[in-house]
């Protein structure tokens, strides 16, 4: 049996493995002719996660996949194993605590004290 080291294992993905595809909807050329310049110089792309349906692929290979909600989608084989890295960014200060001020006087407007 052949050794695969770490980093060739996260290239190659065989089929049921969790993947993210990276495909391109709209080129340039497609674009809204109403968008701003920088805008339609660009593609619209989708990057999607689902699992591989494929026997096996390695990053680059175009694939189908099966995402999460049951649809079947084809594109290029970008990440296997891909994490969740989004996040909504630094708390701003303003915002903390309007959540808690809102229901301080949804209560006050029902009669109960806060």
């Amino acid at each position: 049996m052949r050794k695969i080291n770490k980093k060739e294992t996260f290239q190659i993905a065989t089929k049921g493995d969790l993947v993210q595809i990276h495909k391109v909807i709209l080129t340039p050329g497609q674009r809204a002719e109403n968008l701003p310049e920088s805008t339609k110089a660009v593609p619209y792309e989708a990057w999607v996660k689902g699992f591989l349906l494929d026997e096996k692929a390695k990053v680059g290979d175009t694939v189908r996949i099966e995402t999460f909600i049951g649809r079947e989608l084809y594109g290029t084989l970008a990440e296997v194993n891909p994490v969740y890295d989004h996040n909504f960014g630094k708390p701003r200060p303003e915002l903390l605590r309007i959540g808690m001020e809102v229901k301080k006087q949804i209560e006050m407007k029902r009669g109960a004290k806060p």
